[in-house]
């Protein structure tokens, strides 16, 4: 994508706390990522993403320590900063950090919103109607986005948009996987079934569950890829 779509639709307020500081790039970037905006592999350029988002190179480096520490972006000398491409022992990671947040949020979240759940749905199986892939997966990661934040925590709420981040760019790994995204809608609107219905323990563990076989889906794509690329 063209730098200055990175910061399109972004509210760049001057006034802003944390605006052109190292944490906000990190943010906007992390953001990008979370989204689909920026895939596995874009190398980002410092002078254009510098100047694009109005702030000095060592600001924009200080949002890549950032971001590298998360594993989000990967620095391979002599060649530059490039988004990252997680591999399995990453998936693992990122599966033991949501088992963890996620289904507790679900069973003991003081800030649970049902409504906001059956919405996110609502916007996934229209984008599954359409044949929208990208827009179905942006979807089914605001639905646990929105689940964490049922926990009333902001630091869990941080925590989760950089898993997301790092998800997403797991979720090219299945690019040639299609409809590994389509089951887990369905998925999501069985766990707003029971949150409806109060069943706010039987939700977790459902939860829980299907993360197993979502992580085990992926590990076994990811295990076949690196055979067939012979690694």
């Amino acid at each position: 994508m063209l730098v200055n779509d990175l910061i399109r639709d972004l509210p760049l307020d001057e006034e802003a706390t944390h605006a052109h500081t190292g944490a906000w790039v990190a943010s906007v970037l992390r953001t990008k990522i979370a989204e689909g905006q920026l895939r596995p592999g874009t190398k980002l350029s410092e002078q254009a993403l510098a100047q694009a988002l109005g702030v000095s190179r060592n600001t924009l480096r200080e949002a890549f320590t950032v971001l590298g520490n998360e594993l989000i972006i990967t620095r391979i000398p002599n060649r530059g900063v490039f988004v990252a491409s997680p591999g399995i022992n990453d998936v693992k990671e990122i599966y033991a950090v949501r088992r963890m947040i996620e289904p507790a949020a679900l069973h003991w979240g003081p800030k649970l919103n049902v409504p906001a759940l059956e919405r996110i749905i609502k916007k996934a199986r229209t984008a599954l109607a359409s044949g929208k892939i990208e827009a179905m997966a942006t979807a089914n990661q605001r639905f646990h986005e929105e689940v964490v934040r049922a926990s009333g925590s902001a630091q869990l709420q941080e925590l989760m948009t950089r898993v997301l981040a790092q998800m997403r760019l797991v979720f090219h790994a299945m690019s040639d996987a299609p409809d590994f995204h389509s089951h887990y809608v369905e998925l999501n609107a069985s766990l707003v079934d029971m949150l409806r219905d109060g069943e706010r323990e039987q939700a977790a563990t459902a939860l829980r569950n299907y993360l197993d076989v979502a992580e085990t889906e992926l590990l076994s794509h990811l295990e076949e890829r690196m055979d067939a690329d012979g690694n």
